[in-house]
């Protein structure tokens, strides 16, 4: 259904408005942005100087990035993260970024990268028995949902157990059905870029501490948008509790079963803990936590008709469930600033999005329609590219913005749908 006229009128000049700025901005200064530096092995005490500007400059430079003016409330004060950034997950403005494009250790929020890449490919109704060698090349102290070898799952049992257990054992399952660690780790990175994730390496597909294995909040809050797309993602990242298939033996009948366990979703503010309750309008994504990633975090909620996307890595403060109780606070700062705030940056769209072919009512992978037929095609950012820009740039953005004043196209493409954001309890 087409949007109410008023408000038709009201986006399509504020798209004018930002999109002629922009261009007369890459007229008079014709600045590329600049390239993410080389991954390290350890994270450094402070912030490269220069970072990627993916999403705007301001997202590249290092310390918190806010538009604070009359009636925006301000920041919480005992912020102690590395790298944050709160935004809207349907309109993709970024509402305020602290080092967003800061390239550090991931950890299991690598896992959502994963899921996005890996899940399309297999029915969840797909039968897989388990065997030596898929369980080969776990890191030592992994997580583990708790497979065994000999035993048969369904792919929807292994993506609970990702998702709740943050399960390396069920990721080394799914990733020999893809072919193996080697080729899934290269698919990742294919659709890294795919995604302009441009500050991501991966270098295994669980999140285990590799050198050079990186990723940035930016990064992993685009990641996660493009993964609530689709449904199956929504339903795992979205699961308090499970059942989940054991060990087959026989009873004291002699009598073969194979009963099950319950596992509970680590992400605490989903679940709750001793220290922090089950966060108002939560509805998942992932969490990690390694010796040299720290504590990390993505997590969307949504309340009063708005879904934010909130990334925190690593914070300094050393306290229980320390990387929840940051989001947490950055939630609540969000949906209080939600249409007061002007935005820092923005969510840029996947690459596919921007290109000729790409067909209206696509969605984040390109194809027609979501997992749950949800039409979820994004317009492409003009801050998208990395490295070019100028008056070539300027003038085909200020094409672009008549196109889509003549189409009326904007508010069809712009918001991206996240539908059926609920919590779910088994």
């Amino acid at each position: 259904m087409p949007a109410p006229q008023k408000t038709v009128r009201r986006s399509l000049l504020v798209a004018s408005a930002v999109l002629t700025s922009l261009a007369s901005s890459l007229v008079l200064t014709a600045a590329p942005a600049f390239a993410a530096p080389s991954p390290s092995t350890s994270p450094s005490a402070t912030p490269p100087a220069n970072m990627s500007s993916v999403g705007g400059a301001r997202l590249g430079q290092a310390g918190t990035q806010v538009n604070l003016a009359t009636g925006v409330p301000v920041l919480p004060k005992d912020l102690t993260a590395r790298s944050w950034i709160v935004a809207d997950a349907e309109s993709g403005e970024v509402l305020a970024a602290h080092n967003s494009h800061w390239r550090l250790a991931p950890a299991s929020t690598m896992k959502m990268l994963f899921a996005d890449t890996v899940l399309p490919k297999f029915p969840s109704t797909t039968e897989h028995e388990v065997v030596p060698t898929d369980l080969a090349g776990i890191g030592s102290g992994s997580s583990m949902v708790g497979i065994k070898e000999g035993e048969t799952y369904t792919v929807h049992d292994l993506w609970l157990g990702v998702f709740l257990r943050s399960g390396n054992d069920a990721v080394h399952v799914l990733s020999a059905m893809n072919g193996g660690v080697k080729n899934t780790v290269a698919d990742m990175n294919e659709h890294a870029e795919e995604l302009q994730a441009l500050d991501t390496n991966v270098v295994t597909p669980d999140g285990y501490d590799a050198a050079h294995q990186v990723s940035s909040a930016y990064d992993l809050t685009l990641i996660a948008r493009s993964g609530l797309q689709k449904k199956d993602f929504r339903e795992y990242c979205s699961t308090v509790t499970a059942k989940f298939p054991g060990e087959t033996k026989k009873n004291k009948k002699g009598k073969t079963v194979r009963e099950t366990f319950e596992i509970q979703n680590t992400n605490r503010l989903l679940s709750g803990d001793s220290d922090i309750d089950v966060y108002q309008g939560i509805a998942g994504v992932k969490n990690g936590n390694t010796t040299n990633a720290g504590s990390t975090f993505t997590g969307v909620a949504e309340r009063g008709g708005k879904v934010l996307l909130v990334t925190v890595m690593n914070p300094e403060k050393n306290e229980h469930n320390e990387v929840y109780k940051e989001t947490a606070k950055l939630f609540d700062w969000g949906f209080k600033a939600a249409g007061k705030v002007e935005a820092v940056g923005e969510l840029v769209a996947p690459r596919s999005a921007s290109q000729p072919s790409a067909q209206p009512g696509a969605n984040a992978t390109g194809e027609a329609g979501g997992a749950d037929g949800a039409s979820a095609s994004p317009v492409a950012s003009a801050t998208a590219a990395s490295g070019s820009g100028g008056i070539g740039t300027a003038l085909a953005i200020t094409g672009g913005v008549l196109v889509l004043l003549a189409a009326g196209a904007f508010l069809v493409n712009r918001r991206w749908p996240l539908p059926d954001l609920v919590r779910r309890r088994h």
